[in-house]
């Protein structure tokens, strides 16, 4: 018996010197950080200003590439097929969360097939107007829309704010205001600027610059308080809507595989740059909330909205195009 125990514990501190020499040893080349979005929305937003710190910390380059399509599937697929090796990282929205309920077949399993590393951050969504259509709260939108056909931007379907919206409009207020679908909070913002259609649902980050500058007009965020950034602009709770708190949030995934010290190493990586002064003060100016902890804490978090989303999935009878 006591030779067994020796062998065992021989085997164990190799298993461990062998996982802290990859940590210490990844990585030696480029690493790819694939976006499933277009550029400009929330989570292309965070990736590009979190990359020069997170590249100083391990040493390497981190190439960003921008693979919008379905939701955010085609870029999650693309991460989740790749080698387990975290040179292919996907930096995510909480569409990932909702997907796996909202399509017949994702393409993936959020528990299966990724590895969570990080929440970086989370914001909350809002309802916004083109500055042109001549209501200035919630209330009057709705009473427009019961005697109006219009129609809203979402960064998608499936993605949070497109679900906050379709809770809003459906389900709560009984009205048909039809979803008009981009690939990503940019393309969404731009026409919602430009007046077709004349409403949106967002996270925050993407709008906000054309609220700030009054192209765009808010009209009521989901959080459980009013944002800073946005001082005058109610909660859904202060317009009537109490219940309905709902977040985007922005998080990082390696596919199902990857050596445990790898994980660690990344999670370290980005929580430290999320420490930098100057890239807190531009999170937050974009008004993200930042979330950060460990790997264990995001696997739990994310198992949390998975079956939140699933819920209002089923509730709103929202369904991928």
């Amino acid at each position: 018996m006591p030779r067994v125990k020796t062998r065992i514990a021989t085997w164990l501190a190799c298993l461990l010197f062998t996982s802290g020499a990859l940590a210490q040893a990844w990585p030696t080349k480029p690493v790819h950080f694939i976006v499933p979005f277009a550029p400009a929305g929330p989570v292309d937003i965070i990736v590009r200003l979190l990359s020069p710190k997170v590249s100083e910390i391990l040493g390497q380059q981190l190439v960003i590439e921008n693979k919008p399509g379905a939701g955010g599937n085609v870029g999650a697929v693309q991460v989740a097929k790749s080698a387990p090796d975290g040179y292919t990282t996907l930096i995510t929205s909480s569409a990932f969360a909702v997907n796996v309920s909202l399509f017949a077949n994702a393409g993936y399993e959020a528990d299966r097939d990724f590895a969570p590393v990080i929440v970086i951050a989370s914001q909350p969504n809002l309802i916004a107007v083109n500055a042109n259509l001549q209501v200035k709260t919630l209330a009057e939108l709705l009473n427009l829309a019961r005697n109006s056909k219009l129609a809203y931007a979402s960064p998608g379907v499936g993605t949070t704010p497109h679900l906050t919206a379709e809770n809003l409009f459906r389900v709560t207020a009984k009205l048909d205001i039809t979803p008009i679908h981009f690939k990503g909070a940019g393309p969404a913002v731009t026409a919602t600027v430009g007046g077709e259609p004349p409403l949106g649902a967002f996270a925050i980050s993407g709008p906000l610059p054309h609220i700030k500058s009054g192209k765009l007009r808010a009209l009521a965020v989901s959080s459980a308080r009013r944002v800073p950034a946005l001082p005058d602009v109610p909660t859904f709770a202060e317009a009537g809507f109490p219940g309905m708190e709902d977040y985007t949030w922005v998080g990082v995934f390696l596919p199902a595989g990857t050596p445990p010290a790898i994980v660690q190493r990344l999670n370290e990586a980005i929580n430290r740059s999320m420490q930098d002064a100057a890239i807190k003060e531009r999170l937050e100016s974009f008004a993200f909330d930042l979330v950060g902890g460990s790997p264990q804490q995001t696997a739990e978090y994310v198992r949390t909205e998975v079956r939140k989303w699933g819920k209002v999935v089923r509730e709103t009878g929202a369904k991928a195009d």
